[in-house]
């Protein structure tokens, strides 16, 4: 065929693009013959077609800055973009999603009552709870049973359903 098609074809062996597809001039006679694939292959075997080494991107600069930030440079007030409390952490969307969750489980087990639930979900919205144990806690507290077993259970009903 042509040298054009030995390169196209070495370039989806390769997977690589056809530019960066070279091939030696001693072998130039025998990608112009080759025919199939298979042709195309042996001579990449052989070493008559080669692909160029990928470039990548410099990370050296990088990696220069991540060690300073590693020892503590690189960190002065001027650098912060953020309250403390938004710069490490649990998001407060993710505490909020697993606290409702919870609550909606505890609805399906009729553990809650409609009223309960809306009360409580509210206080949720509000950031009344620090986190689940603490919702735990408060519901113990109000005089609703809820066993440790039942709370590992939603817990792990929760965690198949996110994965």
């Amino acid at each position: 065929m042509t040298i054009k098609f030995a390169k196209r074809v070495a370039s989806d062996l390769l997977h690589r693009g056809s530019s960066s597809i070279r091939i030696s001039s001693a072998s130039l006679e025998d990608a112009e013959k080759a025919i199939t694939r298979d042709d195309v292959r042996r001579l990449i075997k052989s070493g008559g077609i080669f692909a160029l080494k990928a470039k990548h991107n410099a990370s050296s600069r990088s990696k220069i800055l991540k060690e300073k930030r590693a020892e503590g440079r690189r960190r002065g007030i001027g650098r912060r973009r953020g309250t403390r409390q938004a710069r490490h952490g649990i998001s407060w969307e993710k505490k909020v999603r697993s606290q409702r969750t919870f609550l909606k489980k505890l609805k399906e087990l009729q553990k809650l009552d409609t009223a309960t639930f809306n009360t409580l979900y509210g206080q949720v919205k509000g950031n009344v709870y620090a986190n689940k144990a603490a919702l735990v806690i408060h519901l113990r507290d109000q005089g609703i049973v809820i066993t440790d077993e039942e709370v590992k259970r939603i817990n792990e009903e929760v965690s198949k359903q996110y994965r």
